[in-house]
């Protein structure tokens, strides 16, 4: 765990330059506007330690994969998302000397910081180069929210004493490579290089994929705050746009760069217009001044901060930690393209390949759901809709049939893209993750013309999975599913993992009430659906029998649900008992040693509790909880969330706000020492949901939006804004009272700590 980042309400702040802090303060500072994203690389050279990253949304490499333990239905690759062009390449060379940060011999003052509420970047230097030139750097950037396809630069040189030849050359660079290429394969063919006086471009081609990446560049230079006539040098290389201003400066004077860059897409533009758009984009921004673009991108945020800041009085730690996760939320996925989804790292670094996993239907959803148009958290769906043919067909590779499909655990099209065969193969869990999207989305907005829409089809293939991978044990007289992985990667290949055989008859259950609910509401559409599925009227009866005859592995002595058949043969220490020197386990002990500890990684059993608590009893929760929890080591980012949402509802609120803060502040104080590889995106949406669903208590009761607050008592207050239906509400959460405003939408009816409350129009509501 770190602690340098200062504590701020609205800004990320590193005051002094650390060099092993580096690659963390890039990945925290990230920018991104849902079409592409900019880890916080400093725009001059830099060879200190450092992850160059620029990405594209959409955009990826089929990495090979192959390996000598190769069996039938292994993918084909692994997805990686491209580092793309460096677009914010501005060298300066002072004297023969080039600025660079880990070589100068001084450094006075630094600071770097993240305004969240503008989306904007800052950051200030004064140095003392070796050959005792001292300059200030100060420089702003942001990537655009208005105008998405767009990222703007203002670079300023200040000298403190010097006078002499100053070269600051502004460029585009796609000679680049990924971090974690296989045999430091370049992905990137070259195509086209200019560099004219206003009109710099550079385009590339991925190697396999073909996407075409097109960047164009127009340049700005003012000294002294004066418009400057200095003649610049041009260079076009074949993955490089070079423009260099050579001028001489002096002591208190100030050459300011401004940058202006468009990046277009073969994803978005015909092959024909990628260049012309990207072009078009940069000499359009070229007409403004920087601060007429930020004004346009600061309103964009603006409008975002209003619908879902979540505000918390008294508490500036936890204040700054649930607003970056929101930002870098919103950076990542803004829900306008239903060809996108939610990478782990969204746009801060390449780990995990900036693919699709489960993480969106479990995490994610919720918090679309509640604080964007329902049109986003649909294409979300939508999204895993249009992958349909692919679930099958990876599910046919495995040998099912009958159109049963597995969704893959990894993937950018649908195809199953991940290289580790005890996730590929056994954590099918994510299937019933699927499923239970769409439950979730149907119970929140109302819209139950999804299911004939698309939902249907998917739910039938999901279960048509299920029907086929559980089998009919004579011994027990009951279905048993054998050789999974649960949430809890820190067992493999086990035998009736709880939480999976309840999500499959769960899923069971919801596919036959969705088809008698098309059939009742759309008949037309029903026999469509039926026919076009190829579904027998016979089908649900075996599917009736599994539920019926579901195999649960329990301990009746402890009170609690086993997270798999043998869970109890193991060794029952508790995460208390670990000597720290040992922490964490996935990077201090081998993996037999992982597998047979009855550590657990993150929640499992316990996640059932989350997805279906109206299923079980209070005194069911507290004695699994208070089994598990104890013996979690919450490795995973996805833990803390589901733990503290289950501890506000226990009344354990120590426990819940240490697991807030654990979630909230995981990337910010780099709790598991991996915040350098990127930050964890999709558990951010875990974070939104331990405070409004843990704190705010919010849920959806017999139909009805309902809230059952406990406020930690660091905390004065807390208060949100939240959609439901056709209504937008505001929560104020106090230690004596809560307060509810219906600010648009008609009058509903609401439980409030079990109560039923009728809400007018516009009303405010006390307890």
């Amino acid at each position: 765990m770190k602690d340098y980042i200062v504590k701020d309400e609205w800004k990320i702040i590193e005051e002094r330059y650390v060099p092993e802090h580096n690659q963390i303060t890039e990945s925290l500072l990230s920018l991104g506007n849902g079409k592409m994203g900019q880890r916080a690389n400093f725009e001059e050279t830099y060879s200190g330690p450092t992850l160059q990253g620029s990405y594209v949304a959409g955009v990826y490499y089929p990495d090979k994969t192959r390996v000598g333990w190769w069996k039938n239905g292994y993918p084909e690759y692994f997805a990686k998302v491209l580092n793309s062009c460096n677009w914010i390449g501005i060298n300066v060379i002072v004297d023969g000397e080039s600025l660079d940060l880990a070589k100068v011999k001084e450094v006075h003052s630094f600071r770097r910081e993240l305004d969240m509420k503008q989306g904007l970047l800052l950051r200030r230097m004064d140095v003392t180069l070796s050959n005792g030139a001292r300059l200030e750097i100060n420089s702003r950037r942001f990537v655009s929210m208005h105008n998405d396809e767009l990222g703007v630069i203002e670079y300023s040189i200040t000298s403190k004493d010097y006078n002499g030849p100053i070269k600051i050359e502004s460029y585009l660079d796609f000679d680049v490579v990924n971090q974690d290429s296989n045999y430091d394969e370049n992905f990137w063919d070259a195509e086209q290089s200019e560099s004219e006086i206003n009109n710099h471009y550079v385009q590339a081609v991925t190697k396999k994929t073909q996407y075409t990446v097109g960047v164009a560049m127009q340049n700005r230079l003012i000294l002294d705050e004066n418009g400057s006539d200095q003649k610049s040098t041009l260079t076009a290389l074949p993955k490089k746009s070079i423009e260099a201003f050579n001028l001489d400066i002096s002591e208190g004077s100030t050459v300011t760069v401004y940058k202006f860059v468009g990046i277009t897409s073969s994803m978005n533009y015909a092959a024909g217009d990628i260049k012309s758009k990207a072009k078009h984009i940069a000499n359009q921004a070229g007409n403004y001044t920087f601060d007429e673009l930020l004004a346009n991108h600061t309103r964009a945020w603006s409008d975002i901060w209003d619908m879902c800041d979540i505000r918390i009085e008294g508490d500036v730690s936890a204040q700054q930690a649930i607003r970056f996760n929101i930002f870098q939320l919103y950076q990542t996925y803004t829900g306008q393209d239903d060809r996108l989804n939610i990478g782990p790292k969204g746009f801060t670094g390449e780990k995990y390949g900036g693919s699709t996993y489960w993480d969106t239907e479990a995490y994610c959803l919720p918090f679309y759901l509640s604080t964007a148009n329902e049109e986003v958290a649909k294409n979300l769906l939508i999204y895993r809709y249009k992958h349909l043919d692919k679930a099958i067909e990876n599910a046919e590779k495995l040998g099912f049939t009958c159109g049963a499909a597995l969704y893959p655990m990894v993937t950018m099209t649908g195809e199953e893209c991940h290289n580790e065969w005890e996730i590929t193969f056994e954590e099918i869990h994510r299937n019933g993750a699927i499923a239970y999207a769409i439950y979730d989305y149907i119970r929140y907005t109302g819209d139950k013309s999804y299911l004939a829409e698309y939902g249907i089809e998917v739910l039938v293939a999901i279960s048509r999975f299920w029907t086929q991978r559980v089998n009919w044990s004579e011994r027990k007289g009951q279905y048993v599913m054998l050789g999974v992985t649960g949430p809890n990667e820190y067992e493999n290949n086990v035998n009736n993992n709880w939480y999976t055989n309840y999500l499959a008859t769960w899923c069971l259950e919801y596919t036959m009430e969705a088809l008698n609910h098309v059939n009742s509401d759309n008949h037309a559409r029903y026999e469509e659906l039926i026919k076009k599925i190829d579904f027998p009227s016979g089908e649900v009866k075996k599917w009736q029998h599994i539920v019926d005859n579901m195999y649960y592995p329990k301990d009746e002595e402890l009170g609690i649900f086993l997270q798999q058949d043998n869970f109890l043969d193991k060794e029952l220490t508790l995460v208390s008992d670990l000597d720290p020197k040992h922490r964490p386990i996935n990077q201090k002990w081998s993996w037999d040693r992982i597998l047979r500890s009855c550590f657990i990684k993150q929640a499992d059993v316990l996640q059932g509790f989350y997805f279906f608590e109206d299923h079980f009893d209070e005194e069911s929760h507290r004695k699994n909880f208070e089994f598990y929890e104890p013996r979690t080591v919450h490795e995973s980012s996805l833990s803390p969330c589901v733990h503290g949402i289950l501890a506000s509802k226990l009344g354990m609120e120590d426990k819940a706000y240490e697991m807030y803060l654990r979630t909230a502040r995981l990337d910010l104080d780099d709790y598991n020492n991996d915040t350098e590889d990127g930050c964890h995106i999709t558990s951010m949406a875990g974070t939104w949901l331990a405070i409004i669903k843990g704190f705010g208590g919010q849920r959806i009761t017999e139909d009805q939006l309902s809230f059952s607050p406990s406020l930690p008592a660091q905390w004065n207050s807390l208060s949100f804004k939240i959609k439901f239906r056709k209504n937008l509400l505001e929560v104020k959460i106090e230690k004596d009272k809560t307060e509810i405003n219906n600010l648009n939408g008609p009058a509903m009816e609401l439980l409030l700590e079990g109560s039923k409350i009728n809400l007018p129009e516009s009303n405010l509501i006390l307890t």
